[in-house]
């Protein structure tokens, strides 16, 4: 029988992690056809409302119920605003590992969202789901991803060459695919007590332009 991630809502000091839903799709697409999003990440550019209403009704239950992985919206707990989204894929049951990323909506960034919401994610894998390995691959200029792996504890364990496509703006205003190379990083459950002295010895979260 597959194992299947639960519809579940996880809280931390400023964030809500939760199902998508449909009320997100306006944002969600917003937030998909920024530049940063997509340099990094291979979503359609343009990202339109009807490719987020198929990602909410679709894909996300989908790969939750084929128990390859889940997709969570990241909110403000004050205002509920839609701030990015956390994403686990390649989910092995057996292993009990999955491969988390994070995007992070432009207004948004610079709060540390994305670390925060990755942490409290890695905190209820380890926790509640009784995993033992988390993988985040960050491409090899993204230094501000790379930034939020390192500050939640992550360990980079190598590069996989030629391994990312990237993508690039050209001059006549199109987009165009540079390869490059991915920094395979891991998080297991040991290294969440190095993440929170951290958090503690430099202030909290805040400080990285995030994005994965």
């Amino acid at each position: 029988m597959t194992s299947t991630f639960p519809n579940i809502s996880i809280s931390t000091e400023r964030l809500v992690l939760r199902p998508l839903d449909e009320d997100d799709v306006s944002a969600l697409a917003a937030m998909m056809n920024d530049e940063q999003v997509a340099a990094w990440t291979d979503v359609p550019q343009p990202f339109t409302e009807q490719g987020a209403r198929a990602w909410v009704t679709e894909d996300a239950p989908a790969e939750r119920a084929a128990g390859r992985g889940l997709d969570l919206a990241v909110t403000e707990f004050l205002t509920q605003r839609l701030v990015g989204v956390i994403r686990l894929t390649k989910t092995n049951w057996h292993v009990r590992s999955t491969e988390l990323s994070y995007i992070v909506a432009p207004w948004a960034r610079g709060e540390g969202y994305a670390s925060e919401a990755a942490l409290a994610t890695a905190q209820w894998l380890f926790g509640d789901q009784k995993f033992e390995r988390i993988e985040l691959r960050t491409a090899a200029d993204n230094t501000a991803s790379q930034q939020v792996a390192q500050k939640i504890g992550c360990i980079s364990e190598g590069v996989l060459r030629n391994a990312c496509i990237a993508h690039m703006r050209t001059d006549d205003g199109t987009w165009t695919d540079v390869r490059t190379d991915f920094i395979v990083w891991s998080l297991l459950p040991e290294d969440l007590e190095g993440a929170a002295e951290h958090m503690t010895d430099t202030g909290g979260f805040a400080g990285f332009t995030d994005w994965n």
